[in-house]
């Protein structure tokens, strides 16, 4: 909609400047109906995706209507305030004999017919859901919606009420034949259309990239050469750390019952098997220590041989 303010100013003619004022002030209305409207979705139902909303129209036909008075008026509707308002934008254009802004407002104008006449209140009013429940919507809402679709219904109606206040004088009448035929041609033409693609555009779950794209692409990528790859090698690191350590204090703990160990399942542990010897026990310092009386006999015996050796070289 500022799009086509900012159009109707590049053309400068009192034609477009009064375009521009009428549809700022009309755009208020209409937009401000709209907000409104999804603020009571979002009220009754607590959900804000199209892929969980459906089916409202029968739980909240009041809203329904009032909410699809801002979508007709801002799709340019004739006997509502796009009509008279947005219309003249594009005349403008026409007047101008500027083609090709002209066809853009025209493209402009279904795309917005499509968006928010169609699509959005399609899928939020009528699509398929059977399971929502809705909160009753205060007073104050419909008060608010109410009134702005009146103003929106009543300056489509009587435009003269908005023209009287425009900055230049206004020579410029909405509802004629060719502005009736040629909006209510697009019009029909697009819901056709809409209508014959509307299984195409079923909205899904899903993010839409935009700039993002830059950084949402390459981030599993950056993430995996930055990331995941050094915390794999940290951890297989951190894994071999402990049990380099686990062992040490194993080997600490009792060396020559680990030795002994190790010289039973170093083939195993080579060839992978799994099937190792029992674990060593813990250090017991008298474990491998010779026994007292093997080293008492030894010692005796050491005497007698010294003995024996003096006796023999004495003789």
């Amino acid at each position: 909609q500022v799009g086509f303010m900012v159009a109707a100013v590049g053309l400068g003619t009192q034609l477009a400047i009064n375009g521009a004022v009428a549809l700022a002030f009309t755009n208020i209305l209409y937009k401000t109906l709209l907000f409104m409207g999804t603020g009571a979705v979002l009220y009754a139902t607590g959900k804000s995706k199209l892929t969980e909303l459906g089916g409202l129209y029968k739980l909240m036909p009041a809203a329904f209507v009032l909410y699809m008075v801002g979508a007709v008026s801002i799709s340019g509707f004739p006997l509502f305030s796009g009509f008279v308002s947005k219309g003249m934008v594009v005349y403008a254009a026409e007047v101008s004999h500027i083609l090709p802004v002209f066809i853009l407002l025209m493209i402009a104008s279904v795309g917005t017919f499509v968006s928010v006449g169609l699509k959005l209140p399609y899928f939020t009013w009528f699509g398929k859901n059977n399971k929502l429940t809705v909160n009753t919507l205060p007073v104050g809402m419909y008060l608010g919606m109410g009134l702005t679709a009146f103003s929106c219904l009543f300056i489509g109606v009587y435009p003269a009420i908005l023209y009287n206040i425009l900055p230049y004088q206004v020579d410029y009448q909405p509802y004629t034949v060719a502005h009736l035929w040629e909006t209510g041609s697009i019009l029909i033409f697009t819901g056709l259309i809409f209508w014959l693609l509307v299984n195409k555009i079923k909205p899904k779950q899903g993010i839409i990239l935009d700039f993002d794209w830059f950084y949402r692409r390459p981030a599993p990528l950056a993430r995996k050469i930055f990331v995941d790859s050094p915390a794999y090698m940290f951890g297989k690191a951190e894994q071999a750390s402990g049990i380099i350590v686990s062992q040490l204090v194993k080997f600490g703990a009792n060396p020559v019952g680990r030795v002994v160990w190790y010289s039973k399942n170093l083939g195993k542990i080579i060839t992978n098997k799994h099937q190792l010897s029992e674990e060593p026990y813990e250090f017991d310092p008298h474990r491998y220590r010779t026994p007292l009386g093997f080293m008492v006999i030894m010692v005796m015996l050491g005497f007698v041989v010294i003995a024996l050796l003096s006796l023999l070289s004495g003789s």
